[in-house]
């Protein structure tokens, strides 16, 4: 059984529920951090994201149970304004709850990992780090950013042993938005879109953690690895 605690922040539904779920199946001990506190797998802690404090505090309560070994950076929002209408509040509470918490959580588990004689951080991004979409500045930028933060956190933390990876996932259905992918509009847009065919699955997100998570390949750090279907390659 694999020792030691991993942490999922957005953990109590979609990508994060996921994958809960599926380190809880590999062995691991998983603490879901989220504004409801709720998990479906391990255990849960109330903790808003946005709140450095509280953050900090969630993190200590973790490491009091038991050794860190890892962080699934996942809690995110995506919210669609037009750039001419992208107030800079809204903007900065994009860019807070998307990119902001990596670094403040990263930065929080950090010790506990080094004292763990290394970890994994895996920040969960989006393939729009890489495109240009209409209404969704503060989105992409906050996507981008984790890509940036991936990179310099596995340079600089790979003295300790510690990896940092970014899964950019594509569309991915999930309770929230079910509905609008089942319309027969979006999906013939999506079947042309993505060379697959579809779009991607919950699980199938949660098994590529799950496998970085219990293969632990030292020698990969600072990547983002896209799951898309292909579709940001798509010509």
């Amino acid at each position: 059984m694999p020792e030691g605690q991993i942490i999922v922040t957005g953990g109590s539904r979609g990508i994060g529920a996921a994958i809960t779920a599926e380190l809880s199946r590999r062995g691991f001990t998983v603490a879901a951090l989220s504004r409801s506190g709720e998990a479906a797998q391990g255990y849960g802690i109330v903790c808003d994201m946005t709140d450095e404090a509280a953050v900090a505090a969630a993190i200590r309560s973790v490491a009091e149970r038991g050794p860190i070994v890892g962080l699934v950076n996942n809690a995110g929002a995506q919210k669609a304004t037009p750039s001419a209408e992208l107030s800079a509040a809204e903007f900065e509470a994009t860019m807070r709850l998307n990119a902001t918490s990596v670094l403040v959580a990263s930065r929080e588990v950090y010790p506990h990992l080094k004292a763990a004689g290394g970890g994994l951080i895996v920040n969960v991004g989006s393939f729009f780090d890489k495109l240009g979409v209409s209404r969704n500045l503060a989105y992409c930028a906050s996507k981008a950013a984790i890509g940036a933060m991936t990179r310099c956190l596995a340079i600089e933390w790979a003295r300790d042993n510690i990896s940092v990876i970014d899964i950019a996932p594509g569309y991915i259905e999930t309770d929230l938005n079910k509905e609008f992918l089942a319309s027969e509009k979006i999906r013939g847009w999506l079947s042309k879109r993505i060379p697959v065919g579809r779009p991607g699955r919950t699980d199938e997100v949660a098994r590529l953690v799950g496998v970085l998570f219990s293969e632990r390949i030292d020698f990969l750090t600072g990547e983002t690895i896209y799951i898309d279907g292909g579709q940001g390659m798509n010509h």
